[in-house]
């Protein structure tokens, strides 16, 4: 990603400590968080100091291997040695129920917590090797979407997304976004509608913070204009990110996202899902087993942001006294997206295809 001219990643580890840029301190400050071990990973994962399908993988992943580290520390074991005691394994599978708990619609991070805990019965620099070669696929796969879904964007082209699933949320290039990254790269004259994404905003916050980086033509709109803007024939597609595909290509995604797919079937609008085949879950056979995570409702009832000083304040903008419902997710319906982005090509969202193309 470009930070006032500078490439950044979104998550890296260093040593033992995993380096994450604080998304919750976006757009507004510019700062960097250190977890140094597996439960503060957990936490910044909880909190959303790093969100996003890609980006929650890759924290995952990262976090089991920061559990090997302090597993082999407590018996002063060195990366490459072998032979975790029981009890060891104990504190391990413990680490693991743990981070899995962090965000349990997502996918990708039980994704990165299996095949690091299998390799982390190697070695414990297996595990840390596992975890940055998931990093780095995550990287090379987010390119690969691109240059697919790059074939999508003409000069002209209006295009709406949905939260964020950019730089941000991958560890880098993003999956919705990337299209429209190397569509730029390539001088395409195009424009992006980027919706706010309540209750915690990650459109107008995130996704607009990276497109004004990378000088993408952009306007935030409220959630609820999507319907408008369509009946006004000004979008011409729709490209949304996934938390998880279920095998016969129901997609969860942020919240609002059905909505957008139900008003975009209304009027013509095509309905892409960006994300990689690590997201896919062929154990679950449709949406209406994915589970849904619930977060808490001062998500909806407070919203942050900076006075004319910098200041950053909390606020309550809904009735005091007044409960909340925040679901994180929804569930979009195979037979309202009309294709998916992966690494391997833009699929049809049918059982047939999506095994064909898992099975490589």
């Amino acid at each position: 990603m470009n930070v006032n001219g500078k490439h950044y990643k979104t998550i890296w580890l260093e040593g033992s400590t995993v380096m994450m840029l604080d998304q919750n301190a976006l757009p507004f400050e510019f700062k960097i968080f250190e977890s140094r071990n597996y439960k503060e990973t957990c936490l910044a994962i909880i909190t959303m100091i790093t969100r996003g399908a890609g980006a929650i993988g890759a924290a995952a992943g990262f976090a089991m291997a920061q559990a090997f580290l302090e597993a082999g520390k407590k018996q002063g074991m060195q990366v490459s040695d072998f032979g975790m005691r029981v009890e060891d394994w104990v504190f391990i599978d413990a680490a693991r129920k743990e981070i899995e708990a962090t965000r349990p619609t997502a996918r990708n991070l039980f994704h990165a917590t299996e095949i690091v805990y299998e390799s982390g019965k190697e070695s414990i620099q297996s595990a840390i090797n596992k975890a940055q070669q998931l990093a780095d696929d995550n990287i090379a796969d987010a390119m690969k979407i691109g240059e697919f879904g790059n074939a999508l964007i003409h000069d002209g082209s209006r295009i709406m997304t949905h939260c964020n699933a950019g730089w941000l949320g991958f560890v880098d290039y993003g999956s919705a976004l990337a299209p429209i990254y190397i569509a730029h790269r390539e001088g395409k004259k195009f424009h992006v509608y980027a919706d706010e994404t309540r209750p915690r905003s990650q459109g107008a916050r995130l996704t607009a913070w990276e497109l004004y980086n990378e000088g993408v033509s952009h306007t935030i709109v409220p959630d609820n204009a999507g319907a408008y803007l369509m009946s006004k024939g000004m979008i011409d597609f729709i490209i949304v990110g996934a938390d998880r595909i279920a095998a016969n290509g129901d997609t969860a995604n942020k919240i609002g996202t059905f909505e957008k797919a139900i008003v975009a079937k209304e009027f013509g609008v095509p309905f892409y899902v960006a994300a990689p085949l690590s997201t896919f879950d062929m154990a679950t056979a449709n949406g209406s087993l994915i589970p849904i995570e619930q977060r808490s409702e001062d998500e909806v009832h407070y919203q942050e942001g900076p006075d004319s000083e910098g200041k950053i304040h909390k606020i309550r903008v809904s009735s005091p006294g007044s409960s909340a419902l925040n679901p994180a997710f929804d569930v979009t319906p195979a037979s309202f997206i009309k294709g998916i982005i992966t690494e391997r090509g833009i699929i049809p969202p049918t059982i047939e295809a999506i095994r064909k193309v898992m099975e490589g």
